[in-house]
């Protein structure tokens, strides 16, 4: 266990966790990451700090959530960083384990994230949120936080950590933080890295697809689909390409898709891969009823 001159204590073990664990007094904040911590990391320990007496901020690259073929490999890594950002935030206690620490064998009982974890994002990605739930649930349990803090980016995440957190009664508040972007519109993620200069303005269309269908929300889920997806075909046809993996107008605590008239909160979300890299935004609006005529 090491600290850096006034930033937090580093533990790299579970003992060592277990001990600068035992040292906090009053209430704790976990924001769950898997490093390469940007202003949207920033965020999330900014709102931790209004939560709780003490944050605690874990990186953790977990193998589990990416699939064959996926990116886990170049994943970028940069725990130099990550600690001089926690240090700056006044993070008290960042846990940074190895894989070998986390799995000590390879693990036989994991969660299984259910029919909400083979929707939308589960679709493209098979299997991904059971390994997200596994890991997050080692988290909870090891660093034994009041609160938990998580970005809206990643919705159908944070509403499955939300499920699992009722459905097995795990003693911890679940606190969401708005997706923090880019001043041109795009969302902030440790993925943004692998754009190039050309592919970035085609992802672009992601934000402009959202907020397109966000201003037809008053014209019912039909007109939402319709107007994001102009959006999403126009970037299709652009050089380089965007390749649609879903849009996709969901119920926040299902993400069962919106059918026929809706009067209600609504995520309309989006994935898409631009060369290589695989982009995911959403946006939460409120969907009109049916008007008079």
């Amino acid at each position: 266990m090491s600290e850096r001159g006034n930033g937090p204590v580093v533990a790299e073990t579970r003992e060592e966790l277990a001990a600068a664990r035992a040292s906090v007094r009053g209430t704790l904040a976990l924001v769950p990451t898997m490093g390469a911590l940007h202003e949207g990391h920033r965020a999330l320990i900014r709102r931790a700090r209004e939560s709780a007496d003490a944050v605690a901020v874990s990186v953790f690259v977990n193998p589990l959530q990416f699939g064959p073929g996926e990116d886990f490999d170049r994943y970028p890594r940069t725990l130099a960083a990550d600690l001089g950002m926690c240090a700056d935030e006044g993070a008290d206690l960042v846990f940074a384990p190895s894989r070998e620490v986390m799995y000590p064998a390879e693990p036989q009982v994991t969660l299984r994230a259910g029919p909400m974890g083979e929707r939308v994002e589960g679709v493209t990605r098979p299997g991904h949120f059971d390994g997200m739930l596994t890991v997050v649930l080692k988290l909870l349990n090891l660093v034994r936080p009041d609160v938990a803090v998580f970005g809206q980016k990643d919705a159908q995440q944070l509403a499955m950590i939300r499920r699992m957190v009722a459905d097995l009664n795990v003693p911890v508040e679940i606190a969401g933080v708005p997706t923090v972007r880019e001043p041109d519109g795009l969302a902030l993620s440790s993925r943004n890295r692998y754009l190039s200069a050309e592919e970035r303005g085609t992802a672009l269309a992601l934000s402009r697809a959202l907020r397109a269908g966000e201003a037809a929300a008053g014209d019912g889920p039909d007109a939402v689909r319709e107007a994001a997806r102009a959006v999403l075909d126009e970037a299709a046809a652009a050089e380089p390409p965007l390749a649609l993996d879903y849009l996709a107008l969901v119920d926040p605590a299902t993400f069962v898709e919106v059918m026929g008239p809706h009067d209600g909160p609504a995520v309309l979300a989006v994935a898409g891969r631009v060369g290589t890299t695989h982009l995911i935004d959403n946006v939460p609006l409120r969907l009109d009823g049916p008007k008079e005529r």
